[in-house]
């Protein structure tokens, strides 16, 4: 290995950040460039003075109090938690040339005192314009001019150039390549060798500007010398501190950078090494541990503290030195992107050293800006809201220099706002330089930088769209972090204040804040981040985009996004909004063919009113949407009928880490939905009617869900007429909406609403003709409640002459074979057959004699019923013209009077006795006898001689009563049977000896096989009196007659 050369000393000048570094004792080549004040320099600048002062091992007077510090002058102190040791206590005699390390001269940190150039202290008085850098680029404009500025340090103090020693002679130009050269052919084993090949390169790069044998062969050897960089970094420990060897490597990659030599940029290899060296001085152990590690295990001639410290310090320098030049903030970008995980750091030590680092990083790049277009840095939402989340940091060291480094990072926004701003909207650029000058007039720079929200309020007003989503969704990150929740929460609550509607990317921000409501513990916080979501969904530009986002999560919601729903914090005017926009979502689906599978957005936005019916806190939009919300949530009950969590078209991968319960369906969301509404509204009367009556139940049931329907809405319109009445109205436009089940329950709703007198105000067009319509639909259930609105709306006098020309409509409905549709049409009729024309009349009758004997006993019944309502209603100029009707209705009344339903019997008694009134007929008191006629024959024979005699020449009774012999009801037939026999008796003998008896037998003898013992019996009994009468009318039968009687009964 070659030995060290005899190299000239190095001197240094003053780097950026007015800071030092203390000199070794290897010799070193003269500066050619800007260097570091420490190293034999001749003069420091006014900072590094002010830093000396507060920060050096040296013994100096105390400097005269800066006026307005709000940071404590004892950061070094603090840092090393009060452990930090002199310098001058370390062993300086004997030393060799490694020992003088950290003896020859103090070591600081860059950090600029209140007094210093780099104040964030200000009076607004003193403020500076922004000065015009070297891109010619500058804020000319009067309100730019007038944004509070640092009063900026002059060039020749942040970046004075060394006093040049004369350049190196051509022997040792070639001896320092030729030794650099066997390095990267050997081996560095030795700690001398290392920072002998260090300070070669070092020394060799300053000969770049006059040597093009210097900068061929490092522009030749850039990948050796990373590669050797890279090695040198690896074998560094990271637990512990024993060597400058670090140090030496920042100086050098220091050195090449101001002399436009690259090492961390570009390649790939480049790359891992900017990442191995941030890595390797970041996650070094704090300066207390490191000091007491020394006193555990003495390793080396240095002091711990103190090689730290210039290590650090040569950090801060390499980082300066990649921005000193950096007209596209391209090395920031980069700078930013690997220091960025460090600034968020869970340790302590690793966040002060990333946050101090890049304060100095920005002060420099305040100080030596010139921006030139394209600009490469695009992430300024982000390290904005980075850099603001960390002067809220609970470490007050963190917190300080963050907030050094947001007052840089503010003149950096200014100039790159106004190089990239649009020049044909110059206006907008004065509107927000104006803003921001009247937010830091109002706010003083310490109040401004102790507050992470009021940062928000100044920077909100540079950053555009993009720039906006960054800092929302970096600020959002912060709540991941308990040190950083508080600050996070208030960052993000001001910045969408004042934003406004000026973000694009609201899905990816509701994202993640879903995604982090669970892990905040704060309630504050937890209060600040529902608030942003509630700031984003009054906005109507978003109002559909935060819901959609919120609409896609599984139900039902977990705790955290059902405190979301419950707790939304909205101004009142934007509650009827948000709660409508809600609500449409649910519509929407009801709007469409019934699918398949249901919609998830319909169950979740259920689910979602739920909630918010449970926060209560859209109370007021609530009662104003009532009837929209209680007919949207029916209707989703009707949809959700028999359907499971199965029968919903689920997103995929929404419930990949969660089964669903089969206890949760679409219609318990639906079920529990309406009836937090109807409480939540003070319809408690209402609430309770549909729990005494099974009204819920109802609901829930697919037959019976419209009888579910009419129960709630008579008692809303019982007990809350106004909400009734606001209802209907909404139903007007309603009912021609959506799907058959939409149309169905909004139908069975409105139909209920018709009983109020406030129905005689809707025009005909709504009600009479809709009515009208739903008479001729294909769905039964749509003429059932045609026929109910109809009967409805006959209580409103002025209504019923509308209705009668629907009676053709209502007719034709008679011989439905849905036994409600008939019985609703009876009805009707009922109230209207005083009115009809005789022509009407007498069809009707004739429609309602053909249901006499229904096998429905309520049909058999009412048609019975309206029957006589009509003869009771014919004129008595029309009575001739339905005589015959009357007469022909007397046998099947006579025998229908015996029927085994009482109600059927005891109406046809009541029927019979107004036909005969028509007649003016008087009938016997046997016919009013409710005992069987089989048990009193005598009695039902005089029966028969009243209609015997009353009858005969006008119809065929015998006739019409044996077709009764053939009826499916066994009174029936017994009675039809045992009046046939007695009948017989009074019948005409002349007309029986012209058409014989042998019809009326055979229909008899037919009825000997049933198998009912009674009516055989009365039918042998029936069978041998009309022989008998059939024998007296021809006496030759008699004998046959009895012998064919007696071989017909069975044995």
């Amino acid at each position: 290995m070659p030995l060290p050369l005899p190299l000239p000393r190095r001197g240094r000048g003053a780097r950026p950040g007015g800071s030092r570094v203390a000199s070794t004792s290897l010799p070193r080549a003269t500066a050619h460039s800007p260097r570091r004040a420490g190293r034999g320099a001749p003069s420091s600048s006014h900072a590094q003075r002010l830093t000396r002062r507060r920060h050096s091992s040296e013994q100096v007077p105390p400097a005269p109090e800066p006026q307005a510090d709000f940071r404590s002058g004892k950061w070094l102190q603090d840092r090393s938690g009060g452990d930090a040791r002199d310098p001058r206590q370390a062993p300086r005699t004997g030393m060799g040339s490694r020992h003088r390390i950290c003896s020859r001269e103090e070591v600081v940190v860059p950090y600029a005192s209140d007094s210093d150039s780099g104040s964030v202290d200000l009076q607004l008085s003193n403020l500076e314009d922004v000065k015009k850098g070297p891109s010619s680029l500058e804020l000319t404009d009067s309100d730019v001019s007038d944004i509070p500025e640092l009063p900026q340090e002059s060039l020749a103090d942040s970046f004075r150039h060394p006093t040049h020693q004369g350049p190196l002679g051509k022997p040792i130009v070639e001896r320092l390549i030729q030794s650099v050269r066997e390095f990267f052919d050997g081996e560095l084993k030795s700690e001398l060798e290392k920072l002998t090949f260090l300070r070669s390169l070092s020394s060799l790069s300053q000969t770049l500007p006059y040597d093009e044998t210097t900068g061929s062969f490092i522009h030749s050897h850039i990948a050796d010398i990373v590669h050797i960089l890279n090695r040198l970094v690896e074998e560094e420990p990271l637990h512990s501190l024993f060597s400058p060897v670090r140090q030496e490597v920042f100086v050098t990659i220091t050195d090449l950078s101001y002399q436009d030599v690259h090492l961390l940029f570009g390649s790939e290899d480049r790359t891992d090494l900017f990442s191995l060296i941030m890595k390797s001085i970041i996650t070094l152990p704090s300066v207390k541990t490191l000091t007491q590690l020394q006193d555990i295990m003495p390793s080396g001639p240095y002091n711990s503290e103190c090689l730290y410290r210039q290590t650090f310090q040569a950090f801060s320098e390499m980082l300066q030195s990649l921005v000193v030049k950096d007209p596209h903030l391209e090395n920031l970008d980069t700078i930013f992107k690997h220091m960025d995980p460090w600034l968020q750091s869970i340790k302590d030590h690793e966040r002060e050293r990333a946050t101090a680092s890049m304060a100095q990083v920005l002060k420099c790049l305040s100080i030596h800006l010139s921006l030139k277009l394209p600009l490469q840095f695009q992430r300024l939402g982000h390290l904005v809201a980075l850099m603001a989340l960390l002067c809220g940091d609970p470490l007050k060291e963190v917190a300080k220099e963050a907030a050094e480094g947001m007052h840089y990072l503010l003149h950096i926004t200014l100039r790159l706002k106004y190089i990239t701003h649009d020049k044909k909207n110059h206006q907008s650029l004065k509107r927000a330089m104006k803003k921001c000058r009247e937010l830091l007039e109002l706010y003083s720079i310490k109040q401004f930088y102790s507050c992470p929200f009021k940062i928000a309020q100044v920077f909100e007003v540079f950053l555009n769209s993009d720039e906006l989503c960054q800092f929302v969704m970096t600020t959002l990150d912060g709540l991941k972090n308990p040190y950083t929740q508080q600050s996070a929460g208030e960052l993000l609550i001001t910045l969408v204040e004042n934003a406004e509607s000026r973000f694009e990317k609201v899905p990816e921000i509701m994202g993640v804040i879903c995604a982090r409501l669970s892990i905040i513990s704060q309630p504050r916080v937890r209060q600040q981040i529902i608030n942003t979501v509630s700031l984003f969904i009054s906005r109507p530009k978003y109002t559909d985009t935060v819901i959609n986002h919120l609409l896609c999560h599984p139900v039902p919601y977990d705790r955290h996004l059902a405190e979301l729903w419950r707790t939304l914090e909205v101004e009142l005017p934007s509650t009827t909004w948000i709660l409508w926009r809600l609500l449409r979502k649910l519509q929407k689906c009801h709007n469409v063919p019934t699918q398949e599978k249901m919609a998830y957005v319909a169950v979740a936005a259920t689910d979602a009113l739920y909630e918010v019916f449970m926060g209560n806190r859209l109370r007021a939009a609530a009662f104003r949407l009532f009837p929209q919300l209680l007919m949207t949530l029916l209707i989703q009950i009707h949809h959700s009928i028999g359907l499971s969590m199965s029968d919903v078209a689920i997103p995929s991968g929404l419930y990949t880490e969660q089964e669903t319960s089969s206890e949760v369906t679409p219609l318990c969301f639906a079920i529990q939905a309406t009836k937090t509404l109807l409480l939540r509204t003070l319809c408690w009367q209402e609430f309770n009617i549909m729990e005494k009556n099974k009204g819920w139940t109802l609901l829930e049931g697919k037959d019976c869900h419209l009888q579910g329907v009419s129960l709630l809405a008579n008692a809303l319109l019982e007990r809350s007429h106004l909400l009734a009445h606001k209802v209907m109205y909404l139903l007007v436009p309603f009912l021609n909406r959506g799907n058959d089940k939409h149309q169905l329950t909004s139908a069975g709703f409105f139909v209920e609403l018709l009983q109020s007198p406030v129905a005689r105000r809707l025009p005909s067009i709504y009600s009479v003709a809709r009515l009208r319509d739903w008479l001729h639909h294909e769905n039964n259930l749509f003429k059932i409640l045609g026929l109910k609105g109809l009967n409805y709306l006959l209580g409103h006098q002025e209504m019923r002459e509308d209705i009668k020309s629907l009676l053709p409509s209502i007719l034709d409905l008679l011989r439905e074979t849905d036994e409600k549709i008939v019985l609703l049409a009876v009805q009707i009729l009922l109230q209207l057959v005083g009115t009809m024309e005789f022509t009407t009349l007498t069809a009707m009758m004739r429609t309602l004699f053909s249901l006499f004997g229904d096998v429905r006993p309520d049909v058999h019944r009412f048609s019975m019923t309206l029957f006589g309502a009509s003869i009771k209603s014919v004129k008595y100029t029309d009575k001739k013209g339905v005589e015959n009707q009357v007469l022909d209705s007397l046998v099947p009344l006579l025998l229908y009077s015996q029927d085994e339903n009482d109600a059927v019997a005891e109406e046809s008694r009541r029927v019979l006795t107004i036909c005969a009134q028509f007649l003016k007929w008087k009938l016997p008191q046997e016919v009013y006898c409710k005992d069987p006629w089989y048990i009193s024959p005598s009695e039902v024979g005089t029966v028969c001689k009243f209609f015997g005699k009353k009858c005969k020449g006008k119809v065929n009774i015998l006739a019409q009563t044996l077709m009764f012999s053939k009826n499916a009801k066994l009174p029936i037939r017994r009675t039809a049977v045992l009046f046939v026999g007695l009948l017989s008796k009074y019948m005409d003998h002349s007309e029986l000896r012209t058409k014989g008896t042998g019809w009326i037998e055979d229909d008899l003898r037919d009825l000997l096989r049933d198998p009912e013992p009674s009516l055989r019996i009365i039918t042998s009994q029936a069978l041998f009196r009309v022989q008998k009468v059939g024998a007296e009318s021809d006496p030759t039968q008699t004998v046959f007659g009895l012998r064919k009687l007696m071989g017909c009964l069975p044995t």
